[in-house]
């Protein structure tokens, strides 16, 4: 979808990894905002949370070019939300895009195929930079950058958090018992911290799309709100790597 609207001559196309896009919009007015948009009917902006003063740029398209569809991207959810979610409440749709599925997969590949390639996505994942590795020590490299330099990065940043080692502690627990019911007196146990400290970590996480919470299903409805949730990993690469 992206890749074709990106084609349209009618797209302005701003990438905040570019430095001059980064001045440019960090202290732009809506008059300038007008004439650098001129007569696109789209404005892309990827790598959104690089920019200075984005949100306030942002609002300022929205309320003052009703004529404009604004899309934003960022490879860091949490960075951006935090931008975001103060500057345009109201006036925004999210869309979250999540790891290749299996039926994606096997829609590209065939069935026979697909099943012939399950041990190795089971154990590497189906991020698309991985899919797209050649070999499995290339796979284990991505797999690297993606968890030391991407997701927990970012985690470590924004969650401002002072001891590393309990939140890799914490993970690799998770890593180690999914699928069972998660007791955050127990993982705060394992991992030397308090309960609250174990909640705010996981709150962290999920926010990250590292991992996700499952509640439980039972007749009674009540009983659900009682019982243990399970955590699960969004993707079974970072999961393995992670252990």
């Amino acid at each position: 979808m992206i890749n074709t609207l990106l084609k349209n001559e009618s797209v302005l196309f701003l990438n905040g990894d570019d430095p001059f896009v980064r001045n440019l919009l960090s202290e732009i007015n809506s008059e300038q905002l007008k004439e650098l948009i001129g007569k696109k009917e789209f404005v892309f902006i990827v790598e959104a949370q690089l920019i200075p003063n984005i949100g306030l740029t942002l609002k300022l398209i929205t309320d003052q070019i009703s004529t404009i569809q604004l899309l934003v991207s960022g490879s860091s959810s949490l960075a951006l939300g935090n931008l975001l979610n103060e500057s345009l409440t109201g006036r925004k749709r999210e869309f979250k895009f999540f790891p290749i599925s299996w039926s994606e997969f096997e829609e590209k590949h065939g069935v026979l195929k697909s099943i012939q390639l399950l041990n190795n996505r089971l154990v590497y994942g189906f991020y698309p930079e991985v899919l797209n590795a050649e070999g499995e020590e290339d796979a284990k490299e991505v797999l690297q950058e993606l968890t030391t330099s991407y997701l927990f990065k970012d985690i470590l940043a924004l969650g401002n958090i002072r001891k590393p080692q309990v939140l890799n502690k914490l993970i690799r627990a998770l890593a180690f018992q999914v699928g069972s019911a998660v007791s955050y007196n127990k993982l705060a146990q394992l991992v030397g911290v308090d309960k609250n400290t174990v909640s705010n970590y996981i709150d962290l996480l999920e926010q990250g799309f590292v991992i996700y919470r499952l509640g439980s299903f039972s007749g009674n409805i009540r009983n659900e709100i009682k019982t243990n949730q399970k955590i699960y990993f969004y993707d079974n690469g970072i999961r393995n790597f992670v252990i």
